[in-house]
């Protein structure tokens, strides 16, 4: 495998530490020597600009995790008001674990989620 080589924190990952998926993007991304930057939505909090600029280039229905215990968890008539933008991010503000992660950001491209394939796609392995 080739090793890759990025300048000290060219990335962000957003995310929670103990969600499995982060850290197998993390894991995946230490294997390979790729430094980067970590925010942890809990400690540190949702950044609103983020999520307004992904939902303007993503949509907001690839950021909000509907298959997650989170968004299950909420009553119908919760669920049924998330139906635009705005509503999507004022409930990922509320509540950081419905936000689908991890999101990485590399120079403003991003990827949401993790899968072995598409961070490899993404970082041209």
């Amino acid at each position: 495998m080739a090793r890759l080589f990025f300048s000290e924190f060219a990335m962000k990952l957003y995310g929670i530490p103990n969600c499995s998926t982060v850290k197998k993007a993390r894991a995946w991304m230490e294997a390979r020597d790729i430094p980067y930057e970590f925010h942890d939505f809990k400690k540190q909090g949702v950044p609103v600009a983020l999520m307004h600029e992904l939902c303007e280039l993503l949509g907001w229905e690839s950021l909000l995790n509907r298959s997650g215990q989170t968004w299950r968890k909420f009553p119908e008539e919760r669920r049924a008001k998330v139906n635009d933008a705005a509503s999507a991010v004022a409930l990922m503000l509320e509540n950081a674990s419905v936000i689908k992660r991890p999101i990485l950001d590399r120079d403003g491209q991003y990827q949401v989620g993790f899968s072995e394939e598409n961070y490899g796609a993404f970082f041209g392995e």
